[in-house]
């Protein structure tokens, strides 16, 4: 384990142990703090974001650009204070932190027995909107997650939403679509973030006016297993209270190859995320490199260590 590894397990492992021991407006507080630190210092991230937000608001100027970076980076650590302190919230606690429109697509979807796909973007905090939907619906769900490096934040990272009543498959390793499939069939419900292609051979899509890759895997299951596949978007207002919308069914094309549907569906749901993105941008916290024109297959896409914890798919 390199020394980088060890700093990154060790924050994080601090994150979990402290925060969430932390009363809920002490810690809200001290993620504000460290939110204007960091944009303050003008990093990589930061700068990441303000790209990525340029193309979700072209008409923004660069004050507006850096309004939307700082209120973007404080969202972004409100989902990392809130995330600490998860494990320690009360069930009324979750039960009362989230509120959901358009609920009937899911329950409706559930209770036709065919398994149910909701796709998400990286937008406010999606654990506590899967923890929501254990805890208030009673609903178990199946995802995927990055195996991160080292291990032992992995490790943290897979107790962390097991925790929350998740199961947790590693992206890597090539068993993750069968279990997934087979969680489907049985009439459960899987979980993905999907906004951002970890793979490299995604569903080329237009975003926002120019190409992104997002993952083909949503559409896949739904296409393979019958479920129905849910676009999700979140968002953060003033009040402690996340909200957020499940949009309507994606439907299978009725005709086209496999590759000609899941293009059809995986353009959709980018839509659907674009929809929700563009009303809270300052929630979406994109710190990557997403659209390709700004990939460059010569170097690393990432970020420094640690910015992309939240990306999971």
């Amino acid at each position: 384990m390199s020394a980088q590894e060890r700093l990154a397990d060790a924050l994080y492992g601090a994150g979990w142990g402290t925060v969430k021991k932390l009363p809920e407006p002490v810690a809200a507080r001290l993620g504000r703090t460290i939110a204007d630190l960091a944009w303050k210092q003008r990093g990589k991230g930061v700068l990441r974001l303000e790209g990525n937000y340029a193309r979700v608001v072209p008409d923004a100027g660069p004050e507006r650009l850096a309004e939307l970076s700082r209120a973007g980076m404080r969202s972004y650590l409100r989902y990392w204070m809130e995330s600490f302190r998860l494990p320690a919230w009360s069930p009324e606690r979750v039960a009362s932190g989230f509120e959901a429109e358009d609920l009937h697509h899911l329950t409706d979807g559930m209770a036709a027995g065919k398994g149910v796909v909701l796709a998400l973007p990286h937008l406010a905090n999606w654990d506590l909107a899967g923890a929501w939907v254990t805890t208030k619906l009673g609903i178990p769900f199946t995802t995927v997650a990055e195996r991160l490096k080292p291990e032992t934040l992995y490790d943290r990272f897979v107790a962390y939403r097991e925790g929350l009543g998740m199961e947790v498959l590693p992206h890597s390793g090539g068993s993750a679509f069968g279990t997934l499939a087979r969680r489907l069939r049985d009439g459960g419900l899987v979980c993905l973030v999907a906004d951002r292609d970890l793979s490299s051979s995604g569903v080329e899509v237009g975003f926002f006016g120019e190409t992104a890759r997002m993952p083909a895997g949503p559409a896949l299951l739904a296409q393979q297993t019958g479920a129905r596949l849910l676009p999700v978007t979140l968002w953060y207002d003033d009040s402690p209270v996340m909200r957020g919308r499940v949009h309507p069914p994606v439907e299978v094309p009725g005709t086209g190859t496999r590759a000609e549907k899941t293009s059809v569906m995986t353009q959709a749901l980018a839509d659907a995320f674009a929809t929700g993105i563009a009303d809270h941008p300052e929630d979406w916290h994109m710190l990557q490199r997403l659209w390709l024109r700004d990939l460059d297959p010569a170097r690393d896409p990432a970020t420094a260590p640690g910015q992309d914890r939240k990306g999971t798919s």
